[in-house]
């Protein structure tokens, strides 16, 4: 028979994950975004993750791991319980529900926080990621990064407005 494939884990990020994190934010941009980007483009793209603002980011933000047996592969973040800021996996762990799951994790947490929407800014390449789950697109950006212009779409979920559960 064959061998199953591990099961991605999840759990928050911890200050020490900073380093890792960016390592797979990296990789991520290099190597998955290689049809809808530049590599000057993708290369001020992962300037960000060099900056010591990168840390704080995922500290201020609602920020989840994914593991494949017990490493980091992806992570989520959610800043101000509306705005899906980050969300990459490694191009080794790509297809293999990492990020799935980092999104539905997410999505739970802020509706349960009492979030009536999610947004994104998706690159090209997530922007069918997010269509999948909801999203629809609501404007075309253009984002200066160093001296590189890269285009992303606001994209929008709304959630149903729950049942009236008072009893009359």
């Amino acid at each position: 028979m064959g061998q199953s494939m591990p099961k991605p884990g999840l759990r928050p990020f911890l200050p020490e994950d900073s380093g890792t994190l960016a390592d797979i934010y990296q990789a991520s941009v290099m190597e998955l975004t290689e049809e809808d980007y530049s590599e000057a483009q993708r290369e001020a793209w992962v300037e960000m993750a060099d900056d010591d603002s990168f840390p704080r980011r995922l500290a201020e933000n609602l920020t989840l791991l994914a593991t494949l047996e017990g490493s980091p592969v992806g992570f989520i973040s959610l800043k101000d319980n509306e705005h899906v800021d980050l969300l990459y996996v490694h191009p080794a762990a790509a297809g293999q529900g990492a990020g799935a799951m980092l999104y539905d994790a997410i999505e739970k947490l802020a509706r349960a926080r009492g979030a009536k929407r999610l947004s994104v800014d998706a690159s090209d390449t997530a922007r069918p990621f997010f269509e999948k789950r909801g999203f629809v697109p609501q404007r075309r950006n253009t984002v200066s990064l160093g001296d590189e212009w890269l285009a992303n779409t606001t994209m929008e979920k709304r959630f149903e407005e729950a049942a009236d559960r008072t009893l009359s």
